[in-house]
């Protein structure tokens, strides 16, 4: 029987973590576990439960991995995308950030890839600063967008195992990547010089991370995210990308790095340009309705971006909260 990568994810955050016997059934030996930074990577099995697995499971004891968006690959590559939240009692600090002894949800955004029955490759994006926020320790200033949980798709159809209807698959991948082309036509000086409206759904909903927030159609995200971006990181191109995952209405895609930009102008995070030039981890999952993109789950390592500026955003949160170790 077949089991796709997404029910290896599920079996892989039920099990207990000392199980070696479970764990030998479901990752890799050798597997390349990369999360968002202060994490980053951790390389074979014995890393990822050190480094990623226990911390998680210590903190939220009865952790549920709760998916809104589960998404597996009908070209055989293995790939799988998804995101959702780790729910639990935060009960203990995770990688410094307090334990309030209730509920957490952390979201999460995830591109996996597996072969011959095991998980080999995974990139994971924790919104960590939204963790943050829930325990009243974020040290950024407020997000432009609507902060709050992100809701499954509309539809209600994000849990897909795969789709067989490989031109439905095929013409979204097409939707997505021109709508990206369009994108990269941004003239550096107009933002109407991309012209979303071809692409975009009127009530696009664009569902970022924390520190940005949630935007509502063309003029919502132009306002609380695109504009401030674009001042920030006017050459920002994508160049690589680990994966496509085209299922039905709905593509993944996300690169590790995805994107390079320099923070050469102001106004992101409202924060002075720093001269750097980044890598950025970024992950997108869209949904089309008809002709045009009307859902678009984001996740960016924000930590990660913050920390090549110069810019430890936990050793401020530890500032904030009078600490000085991580817990």
């Amino acid at each position: 029987m077949h089991i796709t990568t997404n029910q290896l994810l599920d079996r892989l955050y039920k099990a207990s973590h000392t199980d070696s016997c479970l764990l030998g059934t479901t990752v890799a030996d050798d597997v390349s576990w990369q999360v968002a930074h202060p994490v980053n990577l951790a390389a074979g099995r014995e890393a990822l439960v050190r480094d990623w697995l226990e911390p998680l499971r210590a903190s939220l004891p009865d952790l549920e991995r709760r998916a809104l968006i589960a998404l597996e690959s009908g070209d055989g590559s293995g790939w799988a995308a998804g995101t959702g939240f780790f729910v639990g009692t935060f009960s203990k600090p995770f990688f410094g950030i307090p334990a309030s002894g209730r509920t957490l949800y952390l979201r999460y955004t995830e591109l996996v890839r597996s072969a011959n029955g095991l998980i080999v490759e995974c990139y994971l994006i924790p919104d960590f600063l939204d963790a943050m926020l829930q325990v009243d320790v974020y040290p950024l200033r407020p997000s432009l967008g609507h902060t709050g949980l992100i809701p499954a798709p509309f539809t209600q159809d994000g849990l897909l195992p795969h789709s067989s209807d490989v031109a439905r698959n095929n013409s979204t991948e097409k939707l997505v990547m021109d709508m990206l082309d369009e994108l990269r036509a941004y003239d550096g000086v107009s933002l109407e010089s991309m012209d979303l409206a071809r692409f975009w759904h009127p009530d696009f909903m664009w569902y970022g991370p924390a520190a940005i927030g949630t935007t509502r159609g063309i003029e919502g995200f132009r306002a609380h995210h695109q504009g401030p971006f674009l001042e920030g990181f006017p050459d920002r191109d994508v160049d690589h990308h680990a994966c496509t995952v085209a299922c039905g209405d709905y593509v993944a895609t996300g690169g590790w790095p995805h994107m390079h930009a320099t923070h050469s102008g102001g106004g992101w995070l409202g924060l002075p340009p720093s001269g750097v030039h980044l890598e950025l981890r970024v992950m997108d999952i869209w949904r089309r309705d008809g002709d045009l993109l009307v859902e678009n789950w984001v996740a960016i390592d924000i930590c990660h971006m913050l920390q090549q500026m110069g810019l430890d955003v936990f050793a401020q949160m530890r500032t904030l909260i009078g600490g000085s170790t991580y817990g």
